[in-house]
């Protein structure tokens, strides 16, 4: 699933980045919370599991999610894309 999320959202940035302006702040609010959803189902498991060094892994997992989703949410901010000039298509 993680892949998944990379892949969909590397697609939609690569795919947006040649528009410009309106739009991107809610398609990176998107992108970011497809990755803090995914962080916080890691940190559901981690809470459940009685394996403190498997715990500490998984939170270490979501950590990285959450900053990989705020790294593609700044990307896609910074591209100025035009979200909405692509979902009309």
């Amino acid at each position: 699933m993680n892949r998944m999320i990379k892949f969909t959202a590397i697609a939609a940035f690569a795919a947006l980045a040649a528009c410009g302006g309106k739009g991107d702040d809610s398609l990176a609010e998107n992108v970011e919370q497809a990755y803090d959803n995914q962080a916080d189902q890691l940190d559901a498991i981690a809470e459940n599991t009685t394996n403190e060094a498997q715990s500490d892994v998984l939170e270490d997992q979501a950590d990285a999610l959450r900053e990989e989703g705020d790294n593609k949410a700044d990307a896609i901010d910074a591209a100025d894309v035009n979200a909405a000039a692509v979902n009309t298509h």
